[in-house]
């Protein structure tokens, strides 16, 4: 009888870490599945709002946009005032946006609440680590359970278009919003009730003109990139936005060299990995979201693919997205960071030049295997790179090094829809496929670029990377 209740507060601990790591990944799975499912949407979303490709955009992007803004002051709320109340925050307000969205009576209040999920994202994605790190004290265990994070992700990524076309088919548009309800609900009654409480750093500073400004920089340059889809590139409108994102854009700088307290130390710049490592990470997400957006519109308003249908044809391209994951983490150590990166980007360019035959002979089967290849290439370079990225920092710095590749690459997702849906703005089929063709030499092109920014500032021998890296779906 004393054995078993001198056992029982660890089986009890057991059962909360239990709770708390399935909290963390529903946290992640919401917000992953949300980046892609909207995609198979695009067509009903058209005919419900009479919604023109800037219209969609915004759909898509402005997620995205809030979503990176927000990444830094989200980690650095978590610092303040404790990761829990932050993480169960994040959860309430995404759930209520969810709400929102399922529920939206126009493309304006979709776009809205598609907003505020962002910012409940934001405060998901960095918070969930943290609540994880304080419930699994021993490191063995706390690698297991980020393991199992980010497969979650990267499976919530691959299953989303599948999931998202079943549901608008059976229920509608609307059905891929209010699903997030009860999973939300369920993430925020685990959290409250079973993850340890965790105490905040009042003197954490939170850097408001650096998070303002860099904010802003970000919204203005989303803003004119989406609306050049409508508007002209002349249009006063469009250059004061993007005079708007360079002056605001040069204050963020300004204002971090000049902050002890910086949301993002100037000294991080100096590290060449870093800044190849950002780079890198927005041009790989600025060709794979935008190539998504764009693939969204053709199968469904060109060759008319149901929305189930929609999400299955992209299933190769996100599935395999969770098997290079694990490849890449078994290869890294014996061909090094910079060769494996570089042969992802090869493969990714290999794959998007390939689909340019099957797009002229208007064939999905012939789609296939590029989409293999491209999404398996982008999957094999981006974990490595956060590895080589968070190898090359010192420890104290990690956070911050990974907010900002997760913002670089959000930033970069949100690029490639803009720019991308302004090459296929087009309502006539023959134009429309002509910047379809457009959208994959650019990819192809950026991609080779980020090849030779991998040459020129990532490691070439082979070197063991600390942690375990996330799924290529949004970190």
């Amino acid at each position: 009888m004393q054995t078993l209740t001198s056992k029982s507060p660890d089986a009890q601990a057991d059962v909360r870490s239990g709770f708390v790591q399935i909290a963390a990944c529903l946290g992640f799975v919401v917000v992953s599945i949300d980046v892609s499912v909207v995609n198979v949407a695009l067509d009903a979303l058209r005919v419900a709002f009479h919604a023109d490709v800037t219209g969609l955009q915004w759909v898509v992007n402005a997620y995205a946009l809030v979503f990176a803004s927000a990444l830094l002051l989200a980690g650095a709320l978590g610092d303040r005032f404790g990761a829990k109340r932050v993480f169960a925050a994040g959860f309430a307000l995404f759930t209520c946006a969810s709400v929102g969205c399922g529920l939206a009576g126009s493309l304006a209040a979709l776009i809205g609440w598609r907003l505020a999920q962002g910012v409940g994202a934001a405060l998901l994605v960095p918070n969930s680590l943290s609540v994880l790190r304080e419930a699994f004290h021993d490191a063995g265990a706390r690698s297991r359970a980020v393991g199992w994070w980010a497969a979650g992700g990267g499976i919530a990524l691959a299953a989303g278009p599948v999931i998202g076309g079943l549901l608008i088919a059976a229920l509608g548009w609307r059905s891929i919003f209010l699903v997030n309800v009860p999973v939300g609900a369920i993430g925020l009654w685990m959290t409250l009730r079973h993850a340890p409480r965790s105490h905040g750093h009042p003197g954490r500073s939170l850097d408001p003109l650096g998070q303002i400004s860099g904010a802003l920089a970000l919204a203005a340059l989303a803003f004119a990139l989406t609306e050049a889809s409508s508007l002209s590139w002349q249009s006063p409108l469009i250059v004061g936005a993007f005079a708007l994102s360079i002056v605001s854009g040069a204050a963020f700088v300004w204002q971090q060299a000049r902050n002890p307290a910086a949301t993002l130390p100037p000294a991080l710049f100096a590290n060449r990995t870093v800044g190849g490592a950002t780079l890198i990470g927005l041009i790989a997400n600025l060709v794979f979201y935008g190539i998504v957006f764009t693939f969204s519109l053709l199968f469904q308003t060109v060759w008319h693919f149901t929305p189930e249908r929609t999400g299955l044809a992209f299933l190769p391209m996100m599935a395999v997205l969770v098997v290079m994951n694990i490849a890449a983490g078994r290869l890294v150590n014996r061909a090094g960071a910079r060769r494996l990166i570089m042969a992802g980007l090869v493969m990714a360019i290999v794959g998007y030049l390939s689909m340019l035959p099957a797009l002229a002979a208007q064939s999905y089967e012939w789609l296939i295997a590029p989409m293999l290849l491209a999404g398996g290439g982008i999957a094999l370079a981006v974990p490595t790179l956060t590895g080589a990225l968070l190898a090359a920092v010192k420890r104290e710095q990690s956070g911050i090094a990974s907010g900002l590749l997760n913002a670089a690459r959000q930033v970069g997702g949100v690029m490639g829809v803009a720019l991308f849906g302004f090459l296929v703005r087009h309502a006539q089929t023959a134009l429309f496929l002509h910047g379809v063709v457009q959208a994959l030499v650019v990819s192809a092109t950026l991609l080779a670029v980020a090849c030779g920014v991998a040459w020129r500032t990532l490691e070439s021998r082979a070197r063991p990377l600390a942690g375990t890296v996330a799924p290529a779906s949004h970190q």
